[in-house]
């Protein structure tokens, strides 16, 4: 893999930058320099994307069988299978995801969601036919083919890098399209596997672009008048202006932004149980998860109880160096990121939240980008720390006074995105589930599912990635009128 060393894989090649600039990964937890990679200008964008327009607009994959498209996506995902360890050990170096985590999930998820849309490729009802309604069509049939949308820019974050490029880009490629991913600054090291993947299961030249680049290269990416498709997983701010700029140009997007979900647990709940399954996922990658249940919605007769359980829960995950297989909660990202959770962690305790566990930066801890694992206590959803995305290990803990009244607050929020109802009764769950408004909501469980869209209401976007909705996405549907018999 020396070729990629210094590079940007453009055009099915490692080619040189046109910057001399460079893009630092920073271990979070020593301090100290995890990898770099080139910093991509709007010249190596608009290179980029000139190789993925080639392709789309002349190059084979558009045109090849879906049988032909998803044998190099499991090629791809078994590259990325056999090297799970390397990737894995990367990821916690420059993002201080727990590699517990990394070689459990961030890694096995991603080649498993290549390897998803290689086969939903297969059972994909790409072409429909319908009987003509219109009296004067009736000589004719509808037929309805899911077209390729075109280019596709990728945009993806620092807190899954390869599971969400491969949401995004499996899909894309399954369908036809060409991409161009843009990584994010401070983890854009493990995409060199990715590259070095899909040259070994030989996919054609200019289909697949990564070009890792800073917020205003990125603008450029986004703008780009040969870019057909947006989809970006980011902030709010992030994905308002990625908006703007598409509307500009009447230019599909998908938004896949923020989140401030709430967990409902009933006064029927098994806690215990509750507990166990709520714990490993409110901190899972360090709290640094956009659906992570962060507002505990617990009724008031049962207040402390349920509120003590939470406490001890939290404590009881190991906390510590990212590199020990035996640590769940480790460091925030970045330095940005370290001081953007405690600036909140301040503003929750001058809000009168009641700090029940952690509330600051751990004393031994000198080196690294720690915040303590926190748990606000008297939190009334109204405060700022319920009401915006803290993006990291601290949680609220919000009383109701009924269901209805928990349906009320889990739904004051300016996000939609996630949710979970707990109780022994899951019929009752459900019925709480359906009347909160958020993309996926589960009942006992706080997860998402390949098979399911997923995706965001209000200001946590729009557009839906996974499932059959993931592909439908990167298609447009084109409607046929040949005479009826043409179409067997």
């Amino acid at each position: 893999m020396n070729d990629s060393e210094g590079r940007l894989f453009i055009g099915g090649r490692w080619v040189e930058s046109s910057s001399t600039e460079w893009l630092v990964s920073i271990n979070p937890a020593t301090e100290q320099e995890a990898g770099r990679v080139p910093a991509a200008n709007a010249e190596d964008v608009d290179r980029a994307v000139a190789a993925a327009r080639r392709a789309f607009d002349h190059g084979p994959w558009p045109r090849m069988s879906i049988g032909e498209r998803a044998d190099v996506l499991r090629s791809a995902a078994a590259y990325l299978r056999e090297h799970t360890e390397e990737i894995a050990r990367v990821i916690t170096s420059e993002m201080g995801s727990p590699i517990a985590q990394s070689l459990g999930v961030q890694v096995p998820r991603a080649y498993q969601i290549w390897e998803y849309f290689a086969e939903l490729g297969k059972t994909f009802q790409w072409t429909e036919r319908r009987d003509a309604y219109d009296v004067v069509n009736q000589a004719s049939e509808i037929v309805i083919e899911h077209q390729p949308i075109g280019v596709v820019a990728a945009i993806v974050p620092w807190n899954g890098p390869q599971i969400v490029a491969a949401m995004k880009c499996a899909p894309a490629l399954i369908s036809g399209c060409t991409v161009v991913l843009k990584p994010s600054e401070e983890a854009a090291v493990s995409f060199k596997f990715l590259a070095e993947a899909f040259i070994q299961a030989g996919l054609p030249e200019g289909v697949l672009n990564i070009v890792p680049a800073d917020r205003v290269v990125s603008e450029h990416l986004v703008a780009h008048p040969d870019v057909d498709k947006v989809s970006i997983t980011g902030s709010v701010p992030a994905g308002k202006r990625v908006n703007e700029l598409c509307a500009a140009q009447m230019k599909h997007c998908t938004l896949e932004l923020g989140g401030k979900s709430a967990a409902i647990l009933l006064d029927d709940v098994d806690l215990e149980v509750a507990m166990a399954s709520l714990g490993p996922i409110m901190a899972f990658i360090n709290g640094q998860a956009c659906n992570a249940p962060t507002r505990l919605l617990v009724p008031r007769s049962r207040y402390d109880e349920y509120a003590a359980a939470l406490v001890e829960t939290m404590r009881a995950l190991p906390y510590g160096d990212p590199s020990d297989m035996n640590t769940f909660v480790g460091p925030l990202a970045s330095r940005r990121q370290r001081d953007r959770v405690v600036s909140y962690l301040e503003l929750g305790k001058r809000e009168g939240a009641t700090v029940a566990l952690g509330g600051g930066i751990p004393a031994d801890r000198p080196v690294g980008w720690y915040v303590e694992k926190t748990v606000f206590t008297n939190v009334d959803n109204s405060m700022r720390i319920a009401q915006e995305e803290i993006f990291g290990p601290v949680y609220c803990v919000i009383a109701y006074e009924d269901e209805a009244d928990a349906i009320r607050i889990a739904n004051d929020t300016p996000f939609g995105l996630a949710g979970s109802v707990w109780t022994s009764n899951p019929k009752r769950g459900f019925e709480v589930a359906r009347q909160v408004v958020a993309g996926t909501v589960g009942v006992n469980s706080h997860t998402i599912d390949m098979a399911g869209p997923f995706g965001g209401m209000k200001d946590s976007g729009f557009g839906r990635e996974c499932g059959v909705e993931g592909i439908a996405d990167y298609t447009q549907l084109k409607t046929l009128m040949p005479p009826v018999g043409t179409y067997v």
